[in-house]
């Protein structure tokens, strides 16, 4: 774990810490209430407590969403923010997510902005197909 995700990590609430330690040790992305139904021993209660946690998880950039799926991923990349770029593949067969950030997109992306007079806030990609175990198996 890097210094600066050490230090956001103990800067979490509990229940802040439960749900990201949850994200961490998923196979696949969970919805909210996903996370709620596994943290409920926790003494979590309400769907509230899981979105105010991962909003904060969001924010301090420890986890993302993944819009297409409606769902969440601990940040496999810390300093994946520093890029601009935050870039999905998305195993349509087995769910698998891989997160991962290109240069030469994240360039292009830039280059087509400052053309277009386009100020970006936030790159997010999501690319959808099958991860190489599954495309082997097909």
């Amino acid at each position: 774990m890097s210094s600066a995700r050490a230090t956001s990590a103990r800067d979490l609430t509990r229940n802040q810490h439960l749900v990201l330690g949850t994200l961490e040790k998923a196979e696949s992305p969970l919805s909210a209430y996903s996370i709620l139904d596994q943290l409920r021993e926790e003494g979590l209660r309400a769907p509230l407590q899981v979105y105010r946690a991962l909003d904060k998880l969001l924010e301090m950039g420890l986890a993302h969403r993944l819009e297409s799926l409606n769902a969440f991923v601990a940040c496999a990349h810390p300093h994946c923010h520093k890029s601009g770029l935050i870039a999905f593949a998305i195993c349509e067969s087995c769910g698998q997510v891989s997160e991962f950030s290109d240069d030469v997109v994240r360039q292009r992306l830039d280059d087509w902005a400052a053309r277009e007079g386009f100020v970006t806030k936030r790159t997010t990609m999501e690319i959808r197909g099958a991860c190489r175990a599954c495309a082997s198996a097909a």
